[in-house]
């Protein structure tokens, strides 16, 4: 059986990403505000991908993770492959 055919909506897996973000930017002590200006990205955009509204680029997920002092796979680790196909 091919895992693929039970993966959910793109938007529960933006919205586990988003999560991550805001988890990790909430044990920093940090504002939305502080990360984007931090790492040059409209405050609105990032608080749309934290609210899982937005699909972001790679190249942005890297800039996000660095400005939260994490590497992007530390962001998508906690998704787990159980989360992803609804087990």
């Amino acid at each position: 059986m091919n895992p693929y055919t039970k993966l959910p909506e793109t938007e529960i897996l933006l919205a586990l990403l988003g999560s991550s973000l805001r988890a990790r930017r909430v044990e920093l002590g940090e504002s939305q505000e502080s990360v984007a200006n931090r790492i040059g990205i409209d405050r609105t955009y990032y608080s749309s991908v934290e609210a899982g509204r937005r699909n972001v680029a790679f190249i942005n997920l890297c800039r996000i993770a660095d400005g939260l002092a994490v590497s992007p796979s530390d962001l998508i680790q906690n998704i787990g492959w159980s989360a992803r196909v609804g087990e």
